[in-house]
């Protein structure tokens, strides 16, 4: 009996000291995900599982194909599977050795790091977006969930310099547009979108068409009385191409 108890206190042994892992493979040979943590999986050869986990920050993919398969988790549904190693971050703006983390201040919407082994690199929104943490990137202010952020979170100016007038305008009811839309007075092809009425985003028409202030979208020049003419080049290239067309 003694003998017998030694000898499964030595498997005991030599399974904890060669990474070993009393996890049963589902199929002899793969990765298979572990039912509690998302960053643990075990790594199966003829039958004997191994037990591994993803570098801090990043978690396990069933469906990966590459030979560490761990990826950032805004990539990976993890379901149920919610527990996570201990973190191993430096600092504040890394918490985790990878990934991609939002300023350590709340209210500092624009920026962003992304993570290595722990070292930071900044990175800064395009104008008028924030940084989606969920997502791992940068998107609209109302498809978000920061309710911190404030207003020098914004680009207040496009590099043409057009700011957002203090006021929007109203509609027939007296509502003022959460995101209203300014023409170009220098182009009638292009207008702004003023992101929560403080952030200008420049934008353009399609080809053909032209900005209308009174309907606050794209329409045929034809329409806007002082944009009549400005595809009159197109017509004139027309021409060239073919004299014959009057």
């Amino acid at each position: 009996m003694r003998r017998t108890a030694a000898l499964v206190a030595a498997s005991c042994l030599v399974t904890v000291a060669s990474g070993q892992s009393a996890f049963r493979c589902p199929e002899p040979n793969g990765y298979f995900e572990d039912i509690q943590q998302c960053d643990k999986y075990y790594d199966c050869l003829d039958g004997v599982a191994e037990e591994k986990l993803c570098p801090d920050g990043l978690v396990f993919d069933p469906f990966s194909r590459k030979r560490e398969p761990c990826d950032h988790y805004f990539n990976v549904d993890c379901g149920d599977r919610l527990e996570l190693q201990s973190p191993k971050g430096p600092s504040d703006l890394c918490p985790r050795l990878n990934g991609f983390y939002s300023h350590p201040d709340p209210a500092v919407c624009h920026i962003f790091y992304a993570c290595v082994d722990g070292l930071a690199e900044e990175y800064t929104c395009s104008s008028g977006l924030w940084f989606d943490e969920y997502s791992g990137v940068c998107n609209w202010p109302e498809t978000t969930d920061r309710t911190e952020c404030k207003a020098d979170s914004y680009a207040l100016e496009t590099a043409s310099g057009f700011n957002c007038p203090e006021k929007g305008p109203a509609d027939e009811f007296g509502q003022i547009d959460p995101h209203p839309k300014y023409s170009d007075p220098n182009d009638c092809a292009k207008f702004f979108i003023c992101l929560n009425g403080i952030s200008p985003r420049e934008q353009g028409c399609e080809l053909g068409l032209v900005y209308n202030e009174l309907s606050a979208q794209c329409d045929a020049p034809e329409n806007v009385p002082e944009c009549k003419d400005y595809y009159a080049f197109l017509d004139d290239d027309k021409k060239s191409v073919n004299p014959a067309r009057k």
